[in-house]
């Protein structure tokens, strides 16, 4: 069984009007790895809720946070009422969408906060130093929609491997850069060989389907690729 965890909120930070991050105390004895997930545990209007999330931390640093997206549910209405000093409960790790530098080239397709994961890869390859080649593909709505944007341009001043691609589905008339969703076309527009890389894919269940049958578009076998279906959508 799966040993449970007692902790405590330092911080909370809204991500975007729709969005909110947690970060609480790193408990002694938790280790992880980059892209795994727990079922955090809160207090709701019923007695405990519960949701796996990804951990949005790296486990180079001394803290854990979790992003989720706010749905007006039972426990992203608990989820939004944290504030520090607040104890929380959790589980995990959970998963086997993790990456440590087993590859030399990644290329990662998200949307929104399913990014989570793959920030946790990102900020771990960053603070370890690691040579990988980071290339991400990221779809969100509109720009002010875009979770970790301000930290994903940090991590970019650290780490030169690290290249981000954004577009947007619908764009506002200053938007410079890539507009609609992720396909073959704007991914083959950034990578020369695609059999050259390992491909990540996470978000909700409805955008990571759509990016098999880009890879599958591409000819991209199924053990160049790992999937995660994002829950915290709901």
């Amino acid at each position: 069984m799966m040993q449970q965890f007692k902790t405590e909120v330092i911080d909370t930070a809204e991500k975007t009007p729709s969005s909110r991050s947690v970060s609480f105390l790193r408990p002694h004895g938790f280790d992880y790895l980059p892209g795994q997930f727990v079922i955090l545990g809160l207090d709701g209007e019923n007695g405990e809720v519960k949701k796996p999330l990804s951990l949005s931390s790296s486990p180079t640093e001394e803290f854990l946070a979790v992003t989720k997206r706010l749905t007006g549910h039972e426990f992203s209405n608990a989820f939004l009422t944290l504030k520090k000093a607040d104890t929380i409960r959790f589980t995990g790790p959970y998963g086997n969408f993790t990456f440590r530098g087993e590859h030399a080239r990644i290329a990662m397709l998200s949307g929104g906060i399913g990014i989570t994961p793959l920030l946790s890869m990102i900020k771990y390859c960053t603070d370890m130093n690691l040579p990988t080649e980071i290339l991400l593909f990221y779809s969100n709505r509109e720009e002010s929609d875009i979770p970790f944007k301000d930290e994903l341009v940090a991590l970019r001043e650290r780490n030169s491997n690290l290249t981000v691609v954004n577009t947007l589905t619908r764009p506002g008339p200053l938007w410079k850069d890539h507009t609609g969703r992720i396909n073959a076309k704007l991914i083959k527009e950034h990578i020369a060989d695609v059999n050259e890389w390992f491909f990540y894919s996470s978000g909700p269940a409805k955008m990571v389907d759509s990016m098999l049958l880009v890879l599958k578009e591409m000819n991209i076998s199924e053990n160049r690729s790992l999937r995660e279906y994002f829950p915290g959508y709901d």
